[in-house]
């Protein structure tokens, strides 16, 4: 049992560990010996502390195995635990108060709900509901998409846009075909001289793209390609991979403190073996204190 381990798990940060992350840890650690920092907590054990069930406590431990803070020594059988050491990198120090009032802070100003929070957005009240087609018309001439007044257009349409197809007949026939019924003929104008909207594969043929109702791209438009819900979900996708790689940084910065440490222990080895007997030393003092604090309890 190790005091000491489980408290520097215990003080873990969020952005290391989850909570089921950090109650299995808490639990490897509160099973693991001191001085090996060897750990056979039992998935019995194990699954009562966090509170999950067997595949779930087994996914637990395997992710603290990728994160770098335990290893398997010997891996569990039938009628035999497994064996895990604790911090095979080093043990990380227990944070001061002021490491711990700046982690509060950082955690304080971050918004309660990342998901939904959108930093520098500016909303807009919600607009009452058109009523009529002017209502439409004057909305969109508001938002300036290419409508220049509200209304229904007055006037006729310029020569451009006219559907009668360019070109008159050179003149009527006489009389009517033997056979006819006597009445006037009338053929359908092509359609070929109407305007129409661009096909679904414009862009692909090097046709301009868009919808063709905006000229210029809509804030919110599939057609356009502008798509709100599909940006926020591009900027969580960020965010997420950003959080990861900070994670990543951290474990790469404590790796590269403990090599440090483990570096300078292997060029001074003679300090290392002075300060574990002093603290071997200390530890018996205060056994010996406690011992006999006790004795004179009892004679008193």
């Amino acid at each position: 049992m190790s005091i000491h381990l489980m408290v520097v798990a215990a003080y873990l940060p969020e952005d290391v560990v989850t909570q089921s992350q950090k109650l299995a840890m808490m639990k490897i650690c509160d099973s693991a010996d001191d001085e090996t920092r060897l750990s056979k907590p039992g998935l019995r054990r194990l699954r009562a502390w966090v509170g999950v069930g067997d595949k779930r406590c087994m996914t637990i431990v395997t992710e603290l195995v990728a994160k770098g803070l335990i290893e398997r020594v010997e891996t569990g059988k039938a009628g035999r635990r497994a064996v895990y050491r604790v911090f095979p990198l080093g043990v990380p120090p227990i944070p001061s108060n002021d490491d711990l009032e700046a982690r509060f802070k950082e955690a304080d100003a971050a918004p309660k709900n990342p998901r939904l929070a959108r930093s520098g957005v500016a909303r807009a009240a919600p607009s009452k509901p058109a009523r009529t087609h002017e209502d439409l018309d004057a909305r969109a001439l508001a938002a300036g998409e290419g409508v220049e007044r509200a209304g229904f257009p007055r006037g006729n349409p310029e020569e451009s846009d006219a559907r009668v197809p360019p070109g008159e007949p050179s003149g009527f026939p006489e009389g009517n075909p033997l056979g006819s019924p006597g009445g006037t003929p009338s053929f359908p104008s092509s359609s070929s001289f109407l305007p129409s909207p661009p096909t679904p594969a414009a862009g692909a043929a090097g046709e301009p793209d868009g919808c063709g109702r905006h000229p210029v791209r809509a804030a919110s438009c599939r057609a356009c390609g502008t798509n709100p819900r599909a940006a926020r979900a591009a900027s969580e996708r960020d965010s997420a991979e950003a959080e990861r790689q900070a994670q990543q940084d951290w474990l790469r910065g404590y790796q590269a403190d403990l090599d440090r440490a483990r570096r300078v222990a292997q060029e001074r080895p003679e300090d290392v073996e002075a300060a574990r007997l002093l603290a071997r030393q200390m530890a018996r003092q205060g056994r010996e204190k406690a011992r006999e604090a006790g004795t004179s309890g009892k004679k008193s």
